[in-house]
């Protein structure tokens, strides 16, 4: 099984939401790009965030945007000085 791109830019939609606070949200504009825009309402379906178009993240939203953070952490390459 390998990551699907739409499984992707939804890893990406929850990588934007900033983890050191409830009170800030992201709205998704019209103009925004398409993958966006499906992201966010597949995430919404998923019952991950609290509008189609952005809002704030649900608790089953916060987890997962915690797990895709932190698998990004562990998959980055170290940097080099």
């Amino acid at each position: 099984m390998r990551y699907h791109p739409d499984l992707l830019n939804q890893l990406n939609f929850l990588l934007r939401f900033n983890l050191d606070t409830t009170q800030q949200g992201i709205k998704v504009h019209k103009n925004a790009d398409a993958d966006t825009i499906a992201a966010a309402k597949s995430l919404y379906s998923k019952g991950l965030i609290t509008l189609e178009d952005g809002g704030y993240l649900t608790d089953l939203g916060r987890d997962t945007s915690e797990h895709a953070q932190a698998l990004l952490t562990l998959l980055r390459e170290p940097e080099t000085a």
